[in-house]
């Protein structure tokens, strides 16, 4: 049995590719009185960084041909083989459909969307607000660094990004096993962008999910291969993907905003570790490279809580982690971790 297939759509909504429970008013019933009386601290009391990227850095490729630039959450730049890929940019200070209410930044982006350097790519794995920055795409959408961007998402996500000014012809909004050509400056150069299926969901309101597609990449260049997972609860599909996708150079899981009301859709520390174990491991993976968290506070835990967690769990079960501190451009070079505890406590 092959777990990984097309999307499937059932009264015009998109379906998880298996059995997801999403949560909805019931669901809301039961959070409330935890927020009311949770004493985490799930945003720092104290300032963060300041974590500043410079610019001029992008001026000289990475010597390995693959280089991350970790924004915070799930914003990162990743340069592979030659071309610059901006993945799920949001700029915004709320992670909300407004911009005076809703989680906040807990640092500043630590780089002005008008300091990007060129790119070839602008990947969107889905229109949840804490991937998709509306007024950070629309920015990008009339910037010169993403002048001759392809614009690469989900599929219905398409119009979204057309409504904010993104035009048409360079939008791929790509259904689960479907792939894009992303062409770089050089006639040599070149990527290939896959959506494989995830267990999340999407909707900017409760009146609108499900209306679009949700999806996980496989980011593949003449020499390095990249794992974005987006948001996904874990699921048997991750065993198959690694079998048919890998091996990879850096894995990218998420490992935040996650509660066993709502397991199914967001796995933590716990479902990252298994999931990089179904994929594979180390000889098949790569590092595991831990995004969605620590920029905005979307659950109940501490905001340190998610890596603290999975530093326990990659000690333990010999995963090898990599993690360099918001806004530092690091390369990923075999046998050559990067670990940057940012976060503890000094």
């Amino acid at each position: 049995m092959s777990w990984l297939k097309r999307a499937e759509k059932r009264n015009g909504k998109y379906q998880n590719p298996v059995p997801t429970s999403v949560g909805g008013l019931r669901t809301m019933w039961k959070v409330l009185p935890l927020y009311v009386s949770n004493r985490e601290e799930t945003e720092p009391r104290e300032p963060l960084g300041p974590f500043v990227t410079d610019p001029r850095v992008y001026d000289t490729p990475p010597a390995s041909g693959l280089r991350v630039t970790w924004f915070g959450h799930s914003s990162l730049l990743l340069e592979i083989d030659g071309l610059r890929v901006l993945i799920d940019p949001v700029w915004e200070r709320r992670a909300s459909p407004v911009q005076f209410a809703g989680p906040a930044r807990f640092y500043p982006a630590p780089l002005a969307l008008g300091d990007l350097p060129e790119l070839d790519c602008v990947l969107v794995s889905h229109d949840h607000y804490d991937h998709f920055g509306a007024s950070t795409l629309r920015q990008l959408a009339r910037s010169k660094a993403a002048s001759r961007a392809l614009w690469v998402t989900s599929a219905g996500v398409g119009r979204r990004l057309e409504k904010l000014g993104v035009e048409q012809r360079r939008i791929a909004a790509l259904d689960w096993l479907e792939s894009a050509a992303v062409q770089g400056g050089s006639d040599d150069a070149g990527l290939r962008v896959t959506a494989l299926p995830a267990r999340h969901f999407s909707g900017r309101s409760l009146w609108d999910r499900f209306s679009t597609l949700w999806s996980s990449f496989v980011l593949e260049g003449p020499r390095h291969r990249v794992f974005f997972g987006a948001d996904s609860g874990y699921w048997e599909g991750f065993r198959e993907i690694g079998e048919q996708y890998g091996p990879f150079d850096l894995t990218m899981l998420e490992i935040g905003a996650f509660h066993p009301l709502w397991a199914d859709i967001h796995m933590g520390p716990e479902g990252a570790a298994r999931a990089y174990e179904a994929m594979g491991g180390p000889e098949r993976c790569g590092p595991l490279f831990p995004v969605h968290w620590a920029l905005f506070n979307l659950a109940l835990h501490g905001w340190r809580q998610p890596m603290e967690e999975m530093c326990r769990l990659a000690s333990e079960r010999g995963i090898p982690l990599w993690y360099p501190a918001p806004g530092a451009p690091a390369e990923v070079v075999r046998g050559n971790l990067v670990q940057v505890p940012w976060w503890q406590k000094p």
